[in-house]
């Protein structure tokens, strides 16, 4: 699809400087844009590309003061990073706006599929399932008995929901997701062996919540396994049973949270990080990347890094001087040894 600066810009709320009609129909990083593309500027540091750039409209702030002559078409706005965020959500609205049921495809008779639902080529779609108006199921998509779906939630291919699982309205789950799973619980029996118990929970994701890709969240042993509102989590993660993660919480790829931690909301955690179980971790809490909790964190809004953690600050600190270890190593041996000279009288 094309569009006008003078569209976009009327969308932006922006101003144009330039050819009003010039046309744009893809969207590319400033220092490669070319002829048909929109591109943005926002960081100073890439002010150089605006004055070489062959991409026919840019985006920049209101207070940009030209350096040079630029060849592009300019629209200014409040804010540039903002306005662009706003292009790129569209866009995807359009490239990702399917409709209808392919075939073939199967959807029980007991399910109920509201307005404007597409749903994709080999997916399953139980028995009691209910999906709300405007949602996308993609293909290969596994939805079991009972699942209560949303509205306006996008469920990537491959993506399996297993029975019971409740997702609130505007969620988004990317491929290979699993929401569900049995949750890693065995009971140790007198001959060495385990014997598996139940898992009969289910788990909840509220609304406006992001699962990346292949991330696993296990279902509760009894009760639900609950994401609440908000909550941004990456790639490759794993949320065991029983496990709650707090409001608009977001959580980076490898991460492994253990079951019955309760993490509180607006929490930052890097990744690779370790969370051992039946802990608390309070409000706002910031994790650096490989930071292992083994006790629960009450203090909100702290920093906290290393294994075990500690306080970022100290934990920076402490880094800096394991740097140093081979030097105070060689130093602490040359002190024996001249302490070792000096007990036998050489000195």
């Amino acid at each position: 699809m094309q569009f006008t600066a003078q569209e976009i810009s009327l969308l932006l709320n922006g101003t144009v400087e330039g050819d009003a009609f010039v046309t744009v129909d893809k969207l590319a990083k400033i220092e490669d844009g070319g002829a048909g593309s929109l591109t943005f500027l926002a960081n100073p540091k890439y002010e150089q590309f605006l004055y070489t750039t062959n991409a026919s409209v840019v985006i920049v702030n209101n207070d940009l003061e030209l350096a040079a002559e630029v060849k592009s078409t300019l629209i200014r706005v409040e804010n540039a990073y903002s306005a662009f965020s706003v292009l790129l959500e569209k866009y995807n609205t359009i490239k990702l706006n399917k409709q209808g049921i392919e075939q073939p495809c199967f959807i029980h008779p007991s399910a109920q599929v509201g307005e404007n639902v597409y749903i994709g080529a080999f997916a399953y779609i139980g028995p009691g399932v209910r999906i709300g108006d405007h949602s996308k199921i993609y293909p290969n998509t596994y939805i079991a008995d009972n699942v209560t779906i949303g509205k306006n939630v996008t469920l990537f291919a491959g993506v399996k929901v297993y029975f019971d699982c409740v997702l609130g309205d505007n969620v988004i789950i990317h491929a290979g997701a699993v929401i569900g799973s049995d949750g890693f619980g065995f009971a140790p029996a007198a001959d060495g062996t385990y014997a598996k118990i139940s898992q009969i929970g289910n788990v909840i994701i509220e609304d406006g919540v992001e699962v990346g890709a292949n991330t696993t969240i296990d279902r509760a042993t009894m009760g639900s396994t609950i994401i609440r509102e908000g909550a941004k989590i990456d790639n490759l993660v794993q949320i065991a049973h029983n496990a709650e993660v707090g409001a608009h919480t977001v959580i980076a790829a490898q991460t492994g949270i253990s079951g019955s931690t309760k993490i509180g909301k607006n929490a930052v955690i890097g990744g690779q990080v370790g969370i051992s179980g039946h802990l608390n971790i309070a409000n706002g809490t910031q994790l650096s990347a490989q930071t292992g909790i083994n006790s629960s964190i009450t203090e909100e809004g702290k920093a906290w890094g290393g294994t075990p953690y500690m306080p970022y600050k100290d934990y920076l600190r402490a880094h800096a001087r394991l740097r140093k270890l081979p030097e105070l190593d060689r130093k602490v041996y040359e002190l024996e040894k001249l302490i070792e000279e000096l007990r036998k009288g050489d000195h």
